[in-house]
């Protein structure tokens, strides 16, 4: 019965890693076990933080229009359910754009939840 030798599958699939470890601290990136250890771990990571990101900048663009509405007269809350009721149908993210770079957009935007809140 002949031993198996590792070869070149062995040293290709070892060489993948070692790239994919490329830049991290210490023996993260020099010692294979490790290196797919944290290669492992970093997966997880980029995976949980894509979803994260999207988490942080709702976060963002809610602080934004929440900012833009007092300035207007209204809490977010109250904005945003006036933007409902008058049945305008804009996302967070425009909205949180036309807060910070078109303000007499936004002012019209929050006469017109206003309005709605008023008459409803």
């Amino acid at each position: 019965m002949a031993r198996v030798k590792g070869g070149t599958v062995t040293r290709r699939r070892r060489k993948r890693t070692l790239k994919l470890a490329k830049g991290y601290y210490g023996s993260k990136h020099k010692l294979y076990r490790v290196a797919k250890q944290q290669v492992m771990k970093s997966h997880m990571y980029a995976y949980r933080d894509r979803k994260v990101n999207k988490r942080n900048f709702r976060k963002l663009w809610i602080s934004r229009i929440n900012a833009a509405a007092r300035l207007n007269g209204l809490s977010y809350s109250k904005f945003m359910h006036g933007l409902k009721l008058a049945h305008i149908d804009l996302n967070r993210k425009v909205l949180a754009d036309l807060a910070v770079n078109d303000e007499e957009a936004f002012a019209s935007l929050t006469d017109q939840a206003k309005e709605a809140i008023a008459n409803n």
